[in-house]
């Protein structure tokens, strides 16, 4: 079955054809980064304009790329939600046009089932069951995965996600967004060992987390290093930066630990755009070693919101028999867990 997939949930827009024999045809990617970088943050009317800008010329590229025409794909997929509802409207209403004008059966995608399987797009893919680490600006999320749609909620942030503490921290050291990245790069010249922050709710047992306290930690430790103009001084911003990276990094790793041993599974899937971390990838591969298990991640590209997630989770609900029905329907919030097994 070839499947197109449209990505629209926030601020990029992704398109892609997906083939359930051949795997991944074509992908394209626009991001909003650099328009919504002006305000500090993503604007949902401009996110949603832009979308309607940008998906028209990446469908034409997607199947010149892959070789096919307009409408030669045998079913269209596309995110439904959970994200900002006026950019899911865009491509939802989009996708669902283009099925009917070509005749063809058309699913709304859960965004975060998109990113739970991006690293089934890999050539060496996970099997099931696995626990599965969503770790992005809307979410942190660590769940028991037993099949598709087979989603047991073990354990989630009670306030901010990850990716979002990563953004506010970077803000409060004037780094810019997008916040994770930047910080990232600042991280690698710090002195890890510097500061000592604290890894939020690990001293209690459970699969919850909580970043709210280590934001305020990461701004006091801030402002405790300003010097009469506000300023802080180059080398501690990036010490800063690697004192906070390793906190989030190891509250994740101490957490997923816990999930694989209370699931007995051998294998861990980290996806999301924190997933692309290194540091978190490296300290996730040492902590799986030593608990004799396997971890998995997609490539950087389809770590961040992309087309070709949605062309493949579509594409297993699809050949499962599953359809949408004629009717527009964007979810801005969509628990994982109340997916239909298939």
């Amino acid at each position: 079955m070839r499947v197109l997939g449209i990505e629209t949930s926030c601020d990029e827009t992704g398109v892609a054809i997906y083939d359930s024999e051949h795997g991944l045809l074509a992908d394209a990617l626009f991001s909003q980064v650099k328009m919504h970088a002006e305000y500090g943050g993503v604007v949902p009317e401009l996110a949603s304009r832009d979308h309607v800008l940008k998906l028209l010329p990446l469908l034409n590229q997607v199947f010149e790329c892959a070789g096919i025409a307009p409408g030669e794909v045998d079913a269209v997929a596309y995110t439904s939600g959970p994200g900002l509802v006026g950019a899911l409207m865009v491509g939802a209403s989009t996708g669902r046009a283009l099925a009917m004008a070509w005749g063809l059966p058309a699913i709304g995608v859960h965004h975060m089932e998109g990113h739970l399987l991006a690293p089934m797009l890999e050539a060496e893919p996970p099997e099931f069951p696995f626990v599965a680490l969503l770790v992005s600006g809307g979410h942190t999320q660590l769940v028991q995965v037993q099949g598709i749609g087979e989603y047991e909620l073990l354990g989630e942030s009670l306030d901010d996600a990850a990716g979002e503490a990563f953004d506010k921290a970077a803000k409060m050291l004037g780094l810019g967004y997008p916040g994770g990245p930047a910080l990232a790069a600042q991280a690698v010249q710090g002195d890890r060992s510097r500061f000592t922050f604290p890894r939020p709710m690990t001293d209690r047992p459970g699969m919850d987390f909580s970043f709210s306290g280590l934001k305020t930690f990461t701004l006091n430790t801030a402002n405790d290093h300003r010097d009469s103009d506000g300023k802080i001084e180059p080398q501690t911003v990036c010490d800063i930066s690697a004192a906070f990276e390793e906190a989030v990094v190891d509250t994740l790793a101490i957490k997923c630990k816990r999930a694989l041993q209370h699931t007995g599974y051998k294998r861990l899937i980290i996806a999301g755009g924190v997933s692309a971390n290194q540091r978190l990838r490296e300290r996730l591969q040492l902590m799986v070693e030593k608990q004799r298990a396997q971890l998995f991640y997609a490539r950087p590209e389809f770590c961040t919101d992309n087309g070709a997630m949605i062309a493949l989770a579509g594409c297993q609900r699809l050949l499962a028999g599953q359809r949408s029905d004629l009717s527009i329907q964007c979810k801005p919030r969509w628990p994982l867990a109340s997916l239909d097994g298939l």
